[in-house]
């Protein structure tokens, strides 16, 4: 089985768990193989915003119930605290529609501010509306990126899977470099 076909059996699954953590590097991924012909852009972009919402939902009520417990494992994210609580008071609706934007506070953020006392309703309208508007954005860059590679190189059906696989390395790349970056 060839990338191109894995792809086509199992990249809904990976869109939605990818989506669920944080997942900007499958978002692309599948928006690169929907151009392609392997995906639906509209199952894609409606999958990412189930999965985004619903992790960060998980993410926000982990917060409300054990967030001071759960940052205190990772001091790093436990100094940002404050910080992350004086934007909040300032900047409380862009703040919740941004988070999964914002480098490191993917995860963080929505337990952040389920700590911070936003009330349910109102984070998970937030919520949806950013996961909505972080779901069209990132699937619709990989899909303008395949664009933009089919007018650069003509015919890419020939280096398709590597190009998947190039996507696939640069984002695991990122999201190690990430990791390392909080860990220190």
């Amino acid at each position: 089985m060839n990338i191109s076909e894995l792809v086509a059996s199992f990249g809904y699954y990976a869109v939605f768990f990818g989506a669920l953590l944080e997942g900007e590097t499958i978002l692309v991924f599948a928006g690169f193989a929907a151009h392609r012909g392997m995906l639906d852009i509209s199952y894609v972009i409606a999958i990412a915003f189930v999965a985004s919402t619903l992790g960060d939902q998980i993410f926000f009520h982990l917060g409300r119930l054990y967030g001071v417990e759960i940052l205190s494992r990772f001091p790093l994210l436990h100094a940002r605290v404050p910080q992350v609580q004086k934007m909040l008071a300032r900047f409380h609706t862009p703040l919740i529609l941004a988070v999964r934007f914002l480098y490191g506070l993917r995860i963080a953020g929505p337990i952040v501010i389920g700590i911070s006392g936003v009330s349910s309703a109102r984070f998970a309208v937030l919520n949806m509306i950013g996961a909505f508007i972080w779901a069209v954005v990132i699937a619709l860059a990989g899909y303008f990126f395949g664009a933009l590679l089919e007018l650069l190189l003509k015919d890419i059906k020939h280096i398709e899977e590597a190009i998947l696989i190039g996507i696939l390395l640069a984002g695991s790349f990122l999201w190690l470099w990430r990791r390392s970056k909080i860990k220190k």
